[in-house]
């Protein structure tokens, strides 16, 4: 576990440099000539994403009087470390990766998305395929020697701390437990490699990774099996770097809390792509505090922190 997490961290940084060198660099009053925005793309539909966020751009050009460029990023391991290299100046993070790439305070959440002034939530779900004859989780438990198990982004929240979290309360060791345990790298990834039979038993968010699919047409009802569904979790918030310009985060921060109001089109064209109901939603102001049981949660792992 603690050598695959290393490994992942080299390997983003090596794709993140060459990308971003000498493009975002602040001056003496943390201001910057470009705004770069890392933007997780690890769904099934990257491209979708690139479109949408490619509708919002001139929104933000145009209301900050400066180029903005978008650093795509097909984990949030890229992400955290694309910010803390200062690389990048706001970032779109899961829950768990705010937590994790919050340790070193180098950052603050500024909004994450609401309906009616309250977060959004989602759920964990750990699932299976039909076929594997697994009921509930006793089942899991009592065959898990016989059993592979898949995570999805090491620095999901949904598709791997939580569900990790509730394995461990069960006396199940993800790393020592199972016959076999990997990473498929994205939400989609974990879905899929369990309806096909490729895998087991696997880890990913109810909403935004089972429901999407299903709504896509990619996964058909009856090719999973939910076997347990985690208490709900405050949706994943927007950041920025604290060494960024005040006046300037407090205009990012307004800029999205306005959007679905000045640019409707574009913030439906993004959000409709995880939400089935687009124009009941709205960014919202958001507190680091939201996400401490989280943390808690995190510090009651041994070893999980330790690729940080």
């Amino acid at each position: 576990m603690k050598r695959l997490m290393i490994g992942l961290m080299f390997l983003s940084m090596l794709a993140i440099f060459p990308a971003c060198h000498n493009k975002v660099a602040l001056d003496a009053n943390g201001m910057t000539g470009k705004l770069v925005i890392a933007i997780y793309t690890g769904g099934d539909n990257p491209g979708g994403v690139k479109a949408a966020f490619g509708k919002i751009k001139p929104y933000f050009e145009k209301s900050l009087g400066m180029e903005v460029e978008y650093f795509y990023a097909t984990d949030y391991t890229s992400v955290i470390e694309a910010i803390r290299a200062k690389k990048v100046h706001v970032a779109y993070m899961s829950p768990f990766s705010y937590v994790l790439g919050s340790q070193t305070h180098d950052i603050t959440p500024i909004v994450t998305m609401g309906e009616g002034g309250t977060p959004h939530l989602y759920h964990s779900i750990i699932f299976t395929n039909y076929k594997t004859n697994l009921n509930s989780m006793a089942d899991v438990k009592a065959r898990s020697k016989n059993l592979t198990l898949c995570f999805a982004d090491p620095a999901s929240t949904s598709g791997h701390l939580i569900p990790r979290a509730y394995l461990v309360t069960m006396g199940l060791n993800p790393d020592s437990s199972f016959k076999e345990t990997i990473f498929a790298g994205s939400h989609p990834a974990s879905i899929l490699s369990v309806a096909s039979g490729k895998v087991d038993v696997g880890c990913s968010t109810k909403e935004y990774g089972m429901d999407l699919l299903l709504r896509r047409g990619v996964l058909k009802e009856g090719q999973i099996k939910v076997l347990w569904e985690s208490d709900p979790i405050v949706s994943s918030p927007i950041v920025v770097r604290n060494d960024l310009n005040k006046d300037l985060a407090k205009k990012i921060q307004s800029l999205y809390l306005n959007m679905a109001k000045d640019a409707p089109d574009a913030f439906r064209g993004y959000v409709k792509l995880y939400y089935t109901h687009p124009e009941k939603l709205s960014y919202m102001p958001v507190q680091d505090s939201l996400y401490n049981g989280l943390r808690k949660i995190a510090k009651g792992i041994k070893d999980l922190n330790t690729a940080n």
